[in-house]
């Protein structure tokens, strides 16, 4: 059946359709406005008519399923309305094909576990940016890997985050793909509007949104000056860890989401951040595992508040007993207003910390891109933080500067995590 979709692509999208037809995994890099979403449903419903498989699956995946609604169904539906026998399901975003393919659009709400057990011929990550830091490897990649499907990444620049890593990564990695589109140079958006963007935006807002500038500090973004600074002065770098002095931990912890640990030293009156740790949907032997497979001489264990709820294994014990079985002694941190917290948080930066670029790169990632939604009705910032990937590591990090700010008078019992018979004044035991 010859069938004309109602999409006529631009030279440069034309080129595009080529490049991803023989490459199986691709990485686009687009201004906004250069018209991405059209031009990858246009491909993946291209790809579902044509295709020769018994039920083919192609999906559109990105941070939520009320974004992927809003951004790309009115789309979906004006693409397919010309396909005779064609049915199109509102309700789960989907639309059957009459050779038996399916295209449907997702989200990744709860980090991709609703993804799990799909199989897919082929599929786009809009806004990569968005989306949790292990969707890819460990829902996306099997979502493709007995039908050998491909997968296109999209978005614009947010910080030097997930995006960016396969930004990087698509440059030397075998089969993959990846360009990018800035405004000034494809023509797409008249030169008056950019002139007049430019005038009306920021210097980073614009270099990220139009120029595909990843180093552009994410707008509204908490940390930004005070990362900025430090990196100016030297203290991202390589920060060993010191085995003559105690480790404490500071806790972000979730149930079904990710829980966030960051790993500090006390040196003289500065804090050197050493290592970082974040993983989800694990239980908290899982975690006591890992910091003894660390090795580290441990000192303080900092937990927020909700450290005292019933822990979810249904043992009837809180978080903290359970935790304590496991010979971790959480110390229960005050609970601030989070304005306070970010306050702390921010000076803490500031004031003599060292963070360590490799084991951090994570956390300071988180960090880079934590920023407070903006409201276009009143061109503001809200209080309000716009809650994604970045949010536990930022959340950890926010618990480590209370811990600083607060003193602890109780008597600690001992620690039997990662204990070594070292004494640093060189006295016996």
């Amino acid at each position: 059946m010859d069938i004309q979709l109602p999409y006529t692509p631009r030279p440069l999208q034309a080129v595009l359709h080529q490049e991803l037809a023989q490459h199986r995994f691709s990485v686009l890099v687009m201004h906004r406005r250069f018209g991405k979403t059209l031009m990858v449903l246009a491909h993946l419903l291209r790809d579902a008519v044509m295709s020769k498989r018994k039920n083919p699956r192609y999906h559109y995946i990105t941070a939520s399923r009320v974004m992927a609604k809003q951004v790309a169904w009115d789309y979906c539906k004006m693409l397919a309305e010309v396909i005779p026998g064609v049915r199109m399901n509102e309700t789960e975003l989907r639309i059957d094909l009459p050779n038996g393919a399916r295209m449907q659009l997702l989200g990744a709400d709860d980090g991709g576990d609703r993804l799990r057990g799909i199989y897919s011929d082929g599929l786009v990550l809009d806004e990569v940016s968005l989306l949790s830091e292990t969707l890819f490897t460990q829902v996306i990649r099997p979502m493709l890997s007995d039908r050998q499907g491909y997968c296109v990444m999209i978005g614009t620049p947010a910080g030097h985050n997930l995006f960016y890593d396969y930004w990087c990564m698509a440059e030397s990695e075998p089969g993959w793909y990846r360009k990018m589109y800035k405004a000034d140079e494809t023509g797409i958006v008249p030169q008056e509007e950019l002139e007049a963007a430019k005038a009306a935006m920021s210097d980073d807002a614009y270099n990220q949104e139009f120029l595909c500038d990843f180093s552009a500090a994410t707008p509204g973004a908490i940390f930004a000056k005070e990362l900025a600074e430090i990196e100016e002065q030297g203290r991202i770098t390589k920060v060993p860890y010191d085995p003559g002095l105690r480790v404490d931990t500071h806790w972000d912890i979730g149930v079904s989401d990710a829980t966030a640990i960051v790993f500090t030293q006390k040196v003289g009156r500065a804090l050197h951040v050493i290592d970082y740790f974040e993983s989800r949907n694990e239980a908290l032997p899982f975690y006591a595992r890992v910091l003894e497979e660390k090795g580290y001489l441990y000192g303080t264990h900092n937990a927020p508040h909700d450290i005292e709820v019933t822990d979810w294994s249904g043992t009837g014990k809180t978080r903290r007993e359970v935790a304590y079985g496991l010979d971790i002694n959480f110390r229960v941190l005050p609970k601030l207003p989070l304005e306070d917290g970010l306050h702390a948080a921010k000076l803490q930066i500031k004031k003599g910390t060292w963070f360590d670029r490799e084991n951090c790169h994570q956390l300071l990632e988180c960090l880079r891109f934590y920023h407070r939604r903006y409201d276009p009705k009143n061109r503001m910032f809200r209080t309000s933080i716009v809650r994604n990937w970045a949010t536990h590591g930022a959340d950890a990090w926010r618990y480590c500067a209370i811990a600083q700010r607060e003193s602890f008078d109780g008597q600690m019992p001992p620690q039997r995590i990662a204990e070594s018979d070292y004494n640093p004044l060189g006295a016996q035991i």
